[in-house]
């Protein structure tokens, strides 16, 4: 379980991958990994590079994976942080998930020449470094069979005094429509296909973006908001469970009075500790789910920070 952070350090190089993964019944544990070959260095790793000029290291994993391997991936749970000296001083830090590789086809390229997919429990044998073992070791940890559901708050509205309406109908201000545009490519990463929300304006806009880019309406969840949640926060618990065992992988948003309260029965009740976070308007969780048990957590502040 992780806070994912998004700021950049000067003494840093920021990087992000993934264990690339895709089903296979014929090898041993049902799982092969992804293990690519670097000519410039002559080694075998996993699929990395350094996050773009205002990229996050979702969108860096997601773009990386599919431009080393030609694979699209479906990132889910946080594995791991690893960091290394450079020549320079610097430390390089990279953050790696668990991705599942849904279409695509290897195609040599200007960095990687070669692409293997081995067996789970060979992937360490075959890899060159010993942080990649490391991140190997934190992926076998979890099944493979596991799902995620996505959290978000909704962003940024302004200030309720200031709105003369009702306060259900307060719209996304210019800052949350930027945090709304901003979630776009971070939910397509992780693979999301249908999105909810809670029956408020601000929250309904907040993920309007994503909507559109799927072709799909936002669904409308009234147990979500902060009055029925206060109300019946029995019905919202079940209602995000019911939605967590829908086939694809769903993003819900809602409130900040609801939102910890939800977290907090879910962990709770699956024996876990999240870890800490601040749940700023814009942000959202990864959650990481097996049969309405929550096995993972990770913390993404607003792509755009405060």
């Amino acid at each position: 379980m992780s806070v994912v952070s998004t700021k950049r350090s000067k003494s840093s190089v920021l990087a992000a991958g993934a264990v690339l993964w895709r089903r296979n019944p014929t090898v041993r544990g049902g799982v092969e990994i992804a293990v690519i070959h670097r000519p410039r260095y002559d080694d075998w790793s996993l699929p990395k590079g350094k996050l773009d000029a205002g990229e996050t290291p979702v969108v860096a994993a997601a773009r990386e994976i599919a431009e080393e391997t030609g694979f699209t991936p479906r990132l889910g749970r946080h594995l791991i942080r690893v960091s290394y000296p450079l020549t320079d001083a610097r430390r390089k830090e990279v953050d790696y998930w668990s991705a599942e590789a849904l279409s695509g086809e290897f195609t040599p390229n200007g960095e990687v020449d070669e692409l293997l997919w081995v067996p789970l429990a060979k992937a360490p044998k075959t890899v060159t470094y010993n942080l990649d073992r490391r991140v190997l070791k934190k992926f076998a940890e979890l099944s493979a069979d596991v799902t995620t559901l996505i959290v978000i708050r909704h962003g940024k509205a302004g200030r309720r005094g200031d709105f003369p309406e009702d306060d259900n109908l307060r719209p996304l201000d210019a800052a949350g429509r930027a945090q709304a545009e901003a979630l776009v490519p971070h939910l397509l990463a992780y693979g999301v296909t249908d999105v909810h929300s809670a029956d408020r304006t601000r929250c309904i806009q907040t993920m309007a973006p994503t909507a559109d880019e799927l072709g799909n309406a936002v669904i409308i969840e009234p147990t979500m908001s902060e009055e029925e949640y206060v109300r019946k926060p029995k019905a919202s618990n079940e209602r995000l469970l019911e939605i967590s065992r829908l086939p694809g992988v769903h993003a819900v948003c809602s409130q900040g009075g609801v939102i910890p309260g939800l977290l907090d029965w879910l962990a709770e009740r699956s024996s876990i500790t999240l870890p800490p976070a601040k749940n700023r308007k814009g942000s959202l969780w990864a959650l990481t789910m097996l049969d309405g048990r929550l096995l993972s957590a990770d913390y993404l502040d607003s792509p755009l920070g405060d």
